[in-house]
């Protein structure tokens, strides 16, 4: 399961948004305390209590949970799993609710609450990424989902990335291009099959290599952007990639200039390629005459005079 957190200073527009989805049979309420079913309505319920902490700036936290495409849950489960995943954060009577989104293949809800509780005091925000990470593998277990390896699903996030999930309900693309490169690279290998693997995923990479056609990094183009190995996950640097792949230490870069895949170093393919094609007619390799002399060669060589009559 994959959590995603941000926090925020207007519930408006989350309210809004999740609404919408609601409003389209994209998303239904799981649950909530709130006591009114209208946007402005509950933004009004949250605001009454965060007035308890005029000076919080950021009092609005919006969390999504998605589970892997394999795993689903009911949704009395997912209403459970919500509200402990609530409680695990330490949010304890304050404003909540909880939607669950139909608008994608894999399961996910999202859950807007307060941090700012009714007695007046604050949810800390202290680690709470990695009190999340941990958290979320506990409830893996308890509700016997899927449990992931630590750091195996992605490097951390960029803000604009959990903004654009949390928004559109969509998983990151970059997380998206591990998953593939992830589900591909299980079996070891050629660098070939590799690529033709990832081409049926719409994924193209792109070889970095010397003029000797030693490899020294890879980068993936997934939906109009490129990537390298390392900004998708460490685990997918070049160094980590090549323990996996056959034929990894050296390609022909000749090779690799006709497939398109060699990136700053085509100029110097091209040289070694045009220095590397053999001779037509090589006249320094060719048999002495009886006077010791190569005449091939004199008569390339030497220049012509002409005779006066």
């Amino acid at each position: 399961m994959i959590s995603k957190q941000v926090k925020g200073k207007d519930f408006f527009n989350v309210l809004k948004y999740n609404q919408g989805k609601v409003d389209k049979g994209e998303a239904i309420v799981l649950d909530t305390n709130l006591a009114s079913r209208k946007v402005v309505m509950q933004t009004k319920e949250f605001n009454v209590v965060r007035q308890l902490r005029p000076n919080l700036s950021k009092a609005v936290y919006h969390t999504s949970l998605s589970l892997p495409y394999s795993d689903s849950l009911s949704d009395e489960e997912f209403t459970n799993l919500g509200k402990d995943y609530l409680k695990g954060m330490g949010f304890i009577d304050t404003n909540y609710i909880i939607y669950k989104h139909l608008d994608r293949d894999h399961r996910h809800i999202h859950i807007v609450a307060n941090r700012v509780k009714f007695s007046g005091d604050v949810v800390s925000d202290s680690q709470d990424y990695k009190r999340s990470e941990a958290l979320v593998r506990k409830l893996e277990l308890k509700y016997s989902l899927t449990v992931l390896e630590k750091n195996k699903e992605s490097n951390v996030l960029s803000k604009g990335e959990i903004e654009k999930c949390l928004r559109t309900g969509e998983a990151p693309e970059r997380l998206e291009l591990q998953r593939i490169i992830n589900e591909i690279i299980k079996h070891n290998q050629s660098i070939f099959e590799f690529e033709k693997k990832l081409k049926e995923k719409k994924v193209s990479i792109k070889l970095n290599a010397s003029s000797e056609g030693k490899i020294s990094g890879i980068s993936f183009e997934y939906k109009g952007k490129t990537y390298k190995g390392s900004q998708v996950n460490r685990k997918l640097s070049w160094s980590k990639l090549k323990t996996k792949l056959y034929e990894q230490n050296r390609i022909n870069p000749i090779i690799l200039q006709n497939t398109g895949k060699i990136g700053k170093n085509q100029q110097e393919a091209r040289r070694v390629r045009k220095t590397s094609e053999p001779n037509s007619f090589n006249y320094s390799q060719q048999p002495k005459t009886d006077l010791g002399e190569n005449r091939g060669a004199e008569q390339v060589n030497k220049p012509r005079v002409r005779r006066r009559r």
